[in-house]
């Protein structure tokens, strides 16, 4: 049976299972950006993804996709739901369109990696688009790296739009923040 023929599997977890898969989760992000020089400039790391996965688990609702080919982790991606000052932060909330400002309905997705041997066959959509049935909320907003790379493609005919540039404090890297209306 060759790669591409190889079924996929999609396995949800919570913020409990996160510590046992957390290793994983950083092999792959750091495969999947081992080609990506801005994201190594911008700051990210493996060891600072550790730090935010860690981070991020102990909020409520936090939600893993992982995807599985042939017994091994092949990408995954988390989010959870949270509230538009959170996830926006002051200085970006009224520049964001007021119905995704206003609502009491918005995940934030954080993390969307897949191993480059599988890239291109549309797990990263499946990854995705699980992971958005699971959160069920009307609005979900992500972060992406500047440009028109691989990741941000798939963010544009998944159906995002850019709601404005946004920074992690006054020295963190510039990026998109991006929107997409859900059937929630």
């Amino acid at each position: 049976m060759t790669e591409s023929a190889t079924p996929l599997a999609l396995r949800r977890y919570g913020a409990s299972d996160t510590a046992t898969l957390l290793d994983t989760l950083v092999d792959i992000w750091t495969e999947a950006h081992a080609d990506h020089a801005d994201v190594a400039q911008a700051g990210f790391t493996p060891e600072t993804l550790r730090r935010q996965i860690t981070g991020h688990a102990r909020r409520d609702e936090f939600t893993l996709i992982a995807a599985y080919a042939a017994g091994q982790v092949v990408g995954y991606g988390y989010g959870f739901r949270c509230t538009p000052t959170y996830w926006y932060g002051e200085d970006l909330l009224p520049a964001i369109t007021p119905e995704a400002r206003d609502t009491d309905s918005l995940a934030g997705i954080c993390e969307l990696a897949v191993r480059p041997g599988w890239q291109g066959r549309g797990i990263g959509a499946d990854i995705h688009n699980a992971l958005v049935a699971a959160l069920s909320t009307r609005w979900v907003s992500l972060l992406a790296m500047p440009g028109q790379g691989p990741a941000r493609r798939l963010y544009d005919h998944l159906g995002y739009r850019y709601a404005g540039p946004y920074a992690a404090g006054p020295d963190g890297p510039a990026l998109d923040l991006l929107l997409l209306r859900t059937g929630f």
